[in-house]
This record gives structure tokens, sequence and C-alpha cells, in this order.
């Protein structure tokens, strides 16, 4: 059995960090908003190469406080990828704001900056790109076109930790970036975590205040905020995981390169396309094909797990029925629910283990 993600890899080959980390936990006698947190904001903040991170409870979390404390509302618009997981539209609805869906680029699957003018209103306030599977969005053509505007660039890291468009990593791309640590992250705590990181001061400030019941002084509450705070363990770990992040990144790297050499020239199956000017971290080893249902269900006959993400468009959902968007509105969207299909990936991941999956995958379409 090839299991999509193994999470014990990980962790085992962290056992003795693991236990320095709770150990120090319970020691200090710090639970919340202690020097864990703190150590891990400083951290990760100078990894993604920016001066500011605000842990928060969880991805959803980073991207709705984000929007709050730059002051979008009911009544903007936030420009967001057709296609993308639901929370990437969820976090602009928790404000009150409307999603605004741009189609992505075929190839990437990442928001097309060629349409993004045609979205842009009186009322779009700010452009969210996603940085989907691990492969960053096309940054430098998105900002070229919101800077002139003053529209607000919030990137969706969530799947993307240490991944680079023109030699920056992810994180610094934008005017804030919103991050998850779920456990299956190519960063991943030991349950939900989150993090926003900024250059921005008054972003910075504004963050700390909303995700602490609105208050920078105990017992004094400047604004109606809410309870989103990273806690003193799920910094530990992250602590610990973080050392070894560039390492697994470069382990996920070697295993899709061997994927995609394996898997070129396939029947009508396409591996992923990765930029000149980026490098992709492969949260996700994403192919595409029209058989999608027959080969995942031979892959599940011989003992291969896979996934599809995400196989319902977020304007089909119903959540987002209000919107009015017609089934064939989006076409790309549409097609990229229906056709892509996830491989297993994880650093620990056998090289043998790949060679398997790609002849299972040659043989179904031979």
């Amino acid at each position: 059995m090839t299991p999509f993600f193994d999470i014990h890899a990980g962790h085992a080959e962290l056992a003795d960090d693991f236990q320095q980390a709770f150990s120090r936990v319970m020691n200090s006698g710090h639970v919340i908003m202690g020097p864990e947190v703190a150590a891990f904001e400083k951290e990760f903040a100078a990894y993604c190469g920016v001066k500011h991170c605000i842990g928060v409870g969880n991805g959803l979390d980073a991207l709705a406080l984000t929007l709050r404390a730059q002051g979008i509302k009911a009544g903007d618009e936030v420009l967001v990828p057709s296609q993308t997981f639901i929370a990437s539209w969820l976090g602009v609805s928790m404000v009150g704001a409307t999603p605004v869906p741009v189609e992505i680029d075929p190839a990437t699957y990442l928001m097309d900056p060629a349409r993004i003018k045609e979205k842009l209103t009186s009322r779009t306030k700010a452009i969210m790109p996603v940085h989907l599977y691990g492969l960053p969005a096309a940054m430098d053509a998105i900002n070229a076109i919101a800077r002139p505007l003053g529209l607000f660039v919030l990137e969706d890291a969530a799947q993307a930790h240490g991944s680079t468009h023109n030699g920056k990593r992810a994180g610094s791309l934008g005017d804030a970036a919103a991050f998850s640590f779920y456990p299956t992250k190519n960063l991943g705590a030991m349950g939900d975590a989150g993090a926003v990181v900024t250059d921005n001061d008054e972003l910075a400030a504004n963050l700390r205040m909303l995700r602490n019941y609105g208050s920078s002084q105990k017992y004094v509450h400047e604004v109606a905020g809410v309870n989103s705070r990273l806690d003193e363990l799920q910094a530990a770990l992250l602590r610990a995981k973080l050392g070894r992040l560039d390492a697994w990144n470069d382990q996920r790297r070697a295993l899709a390169a061997r994927y995609s050499q394996g898997l070129e020239g396939v029947g009508d199956l396409r591996t992923p396309f990765v930029p000149a000017d980026s490098t992709h971290v492969f949260h996700l080893y994403v192919v595409s094909t029209g058989r999608r249902a027959e080969l995942s269900a031979y892959l599940t006959a011989q003992g291969v797990q896979t996934l599809v993400h995400y196989p319902i468009a977020p304007h089909m959902q119903g959540a987002y029925a209000e919107l009015g968007l017609p089934a064939d509105s989006l076409p790309l969207a549409t097609a990229a629910a229906n056709e892509t299909l996830s491989l297993p990936i994880w650093p620990q991941m056998k090289p043998e283990q790949v060679d398997a999956v790609v002849g299972h995958i040659r043989k179904f379409f031979s």
C-alpha cells in the first residue's frame, strides 16, 4: 500500500526534537503567547525575509484577520482565483466583502494576471493570489497591476512554505501573506495553526490586537477582536520543523522530478509546469487527465492512494450560490476541478515508491 501522505515519517525523524520542545513548554509554565511563540515569530519572519510574523489560530483566520486589519469590509470586492481551496474565498466572506473570481492560467492553475483587469471595479480593494499546490503565483505581474491602483495584495501562501518567485520567498512577495500550518503542510504543526507575515508595521500592530480580543494591553480592548492565537506548544514544534523545511522541500522537488521524468509522454496525462522564475515546493504533485476517475480507481486497486484537490470549484459550491455565477461562467476552473489528480508525495517517500506509482500509471495508459 502506498499512502497519499505519511505523517509518521516526518515525526519519527524529529522525535528527539519534539521531546525537547515539549519539555521546554512544560517546564516554562507558559502555554499561550509566551517565549516559544515570540521565538517562532522572529524566526519565521526572518525565514520569509520580512519584519513581522503574527501567529494566529489557523490559515483561514490568517486570511480574514489580515483583510480586516487592512480595513476591507462589506461592500468591498477582493479578487480571488477561480479555482482554489474554498478557504481563500471564505476569508473574504468573513469580513463581509465579496470574492470576485479571476480565471486561472491552465498551465499553472494559478490566478492569470492577464485576466485581472477585466474584473476590476470601483469596489475592488484587494487582490488575493493563491500559491496553489506549492507554486507561487505570477506576483511581479500581479503587483504591477495592483501598485498603481493602490490595491492591497495578500498572498495566500498556505501551501507554499519556502517557495520562491524571482529569488524572493513566498511571504515577501505582496503586502502581506497568510500561512496555514495544518499538519500535512510543508511546515505543519500538530494541530491547527497559522500566521501572517508582513513588512507593514501598522498592519502588524492591528493584527496583534485583533488576534487577542482586540487588546494590546490587558483588559483594555480597543477594537472588537477575536481569540485566534498560536499556542506555545505548536510554536515550539514548528520551530523544530522550520530547521528541516528547506531540506524537506528539496526532497519533495527531487521526488517530483522523478515523477515528471517517469511520466513524460504518457497518454493524455499532463504533469506540473514550473515557470523558470519560480521554485515549486510540491505541497501537492498534481497531474491532469480527462480519464481521472478511471485512473484513480485503477491506482486504488493497485494499492496507491490518490486524492482530488478540489473536485468542486468554489463558484459551484452552495456557499456561493448567492453570487449567481453560472456553472459554465468559469470554464478553466471547472476543467481543473474535473481533471486534476494528486499523487502521493511526502519528503521521506522512497524513490522506489515513486517508480512503482509511475509504473502503474504507464501500464494504465498503455
